[in-house]
C-alpha cells in the first residue's frame, strides 16, 4: 500500500482528489494539510511514501514546506501538485527537493499514475515544465560533466530519463540490478547532482535527449 499526505488549501481539491486516491486497491491518503506548517509536521510524523504538496498555501508555502521535509527527511518523495507554471515556481520547488511536477489541470487518474511512477523511482514532469527548465537552464559556457560518463552511463542516463527504475535499466540492458545501481549511483556522481530528478533535467538541458 502506498500510503499518502495531500497538502492542498482547497477543501473541494483535497475532497475530490483524496476521495478518487482512496478507491484506489494500492494507494491510502493517510494525512491531510491546508498549509505548509502543518504539511511538515504530518510528513514528519507519518513518514507517508508520497507527499502531494500544493505551492500556494497560507502559513508557509510548498517550497519552503517542501525544503524543510526533505532537509530533514532526505528520502522524502514530493509531488508538487499546483496550478502554477511561472519560473519562480518550477525551478525552486525541484531545487527544493520535490520529485515530480504536475498540473491541477491533470486527471485524478493521471495523479494516482504519478503516485506510482514516483514511489517506484521515476521523475514525473509535465512537457510543459520540462520544456521551461530546458530554457532557464541551459546556460553557455557551463561544464560539460556528461562527458565524464562511460558509453554505459550514457546509456543508463537515458533510460533514466525515460522513467525507467533501476529494475526496468537491468533487464532492457541485460546487466544484473546491482550493476545498475552502480551506474546509476555514478551517473549521479560524475554530473554532480544529488537526485534522479537533477540528472534527468541535467539530460534535458544539455539535449541528451531527443
Amino acid at each position: 500500500m502506498i500510503t499518502v499526505l495531500f497538502a492542498d488549501d482547497h477543501e473541494m481539491v483535497r475532497i475530490g482528489v483524496s476521495a478518487y486516491l482512496s478507491a484506489q486497491p494500492d494507494i491510502e491518503v493517510i494525512a491531510e494539510a491546508v498549509d505548509g506548517k502543518t504539511a511538515v509536521e504530518l510528513a514528519l510524523e507519518h513518514r507517508p511514501d508520497i507527499i502531494l504538496m500544493d505551492l500556494v498555501m497560507e502559513e508557509m508555502d510548498g517550497i519552503e514546506a517542501t525544503e524543510r521535509i526533505t532537509k530533514q527527511w532526505p528520502e522524502a518523495k514530493v509531488i508538487i501538485v499546483t496550478s502554477f507554471l511561472d519560473d519562480e515556481k518550477v525551478y525552486p520547488a525541484l531545487e527544493a527537493g520535490a520529485t515530480s511536477y504536475m498540473l491541477k489541470t491533470s486527471k485524478a487518474e493521471e495523479i494516482a499514475k504519478a503516485i506510482r511512477s514516483t514511489y517506484e523511482g521515476q521523475s514525473i514532469l509535465e512537457p510543459e515544465v520540462t520544456g521551461k527548465i530546458m530554457t532557464k537552464m541551459r546556460t553557455p559556457g557551463d561544464p560539460v560533466l556528461h562527458e565524464r560518463l562511460t558509453e554505459r552511463e550514457k546509456e543508463v542516463l537515458l533510460l533514466m530519463a525515460e522513467g525507467k527504475t533501476n529494475q526496468e535499466i537491468s533487464e532492457q540492458l541485460f546487466i544484473a540490478l546491482k550493476t545498475a545501481k552502480v551506474h546509476v549511483s555514478n551517473v549521479l556522481g560524475k554530473l554532480e547532482v544529488s537526485d534522479r530528478t537533477q540528472a534527468v533535467i541535467y539530460a534535458f538541458k544539455h539535449d541528451l535527449v531527443k
